[in-house]
């Protein structure tokens, strides 16, 4: 056995607020509960890897601690398994000072401004999911990690933008919410690719503002009038939708 390994031990007792270990040395280690995320589960006899801190304190006893058996073991399998840019699945533990802890088989770091897509929403409602996030940075020396959950969903609309511009056929009639107003038109979110329907498609008649036939948040049914796959634009039309007005005019 030697110091700073992690090995097997089994468990002889439990008290109210410690774990018996025996490591198959001279003495048996106490463990608090507090250290198993699991302590409600325990039983005697069952075996657990702990961390061989010392054979023996200045009154005799084996030292071992499960939270840094966990923690060198999930460091290792993090080295082993993944690099910085790899994605990996984790539970959000808890909020600390400018970020939250996520359990990835050791504590890692998660920025408040790389929680969300968006600006700072409310941390608390994040506190036991598990999401998978992104690898920011991982620096060896001081054993910590940084992640990103930002990255992930980034990566994911980007995803499910470029499968649905595929998907619009020139022509079709999508159904879209009013995202944005500009003088020159408006942008409509057609579920994850945003298109533009310019004030010149929106009437046969004159417009004067698009804030005259849309407003921002209504639902509308508008026609694909140029997909661009390449730079993931969209082009939309309101009018379309009828027919020219004009039409019967030039036929007579």
């Amino acid at each position: 056995l030697k110091e700073g390994e992690v090995v097997k031990g089994k468990i002889v007792a439990l008290t109210p607020k410690e774990a018996i270990i025996d490591i198959g040395y001279k003495s048996e280690g106490h463990i608090l509960l507090s250290e198993f995320p699991d302590s409600l589960s325990l039983k005697v006899d069952d075996e657990v890897d702990v961390l061989l801190e010392a054979k023996e304190n200045e009154e005799g006893i084996v030292v071992l601690s499960k939270w840094k058996a966990d923690r060198k073991m999930g460091w290792e399998r993090v080295m082993r398994d993944y690099k910085e840019g790899d994605v990996i699945e984790g539970t959000i533990r808890r909020k600390v000072k400018g970020g939250m802890m996520v359990d990835v088989g050791l504590e890692a770091f998660l920025p408040a401004s790389l929680v969300a897509l968006r600006g700072f929403s409310n941390l608390d409602q994040y506190i036991g999911q598990k999401l998978n996030f992104k690898i920011v940075k991982i620096n060896k020396i001081r054993r910590n990690i940084v992640l990103s959950r930002k990255d992930v969903l980034r990566q994911e609309q980007q995803e499910v933008r470029t499968k649905l511009i595929h998907e619009l056929k020139k022509g079709e009639i999508r159904s879209g919410l009013v995202k944005n107003i500009t003088d020159f038109g408006a942008f409509i979110d057609l579920g994850g690719v945003d298109g533009l329907l310019h004030i010149t498609d929106m009437s046969w008649g004159r417009v004067s503002h698009p804030g005259e036939i849309v407003a921002i948040g209504d639902k509308i049914e508008v026609m694909i009038l140029d997909v661009d796959q390449e730079n993931l634009k969209v082009s939309l039309g309101l009018k379309q939708k009828t027919p020219s007005p004009w039409q019967d005019v030039e036929k007579k």
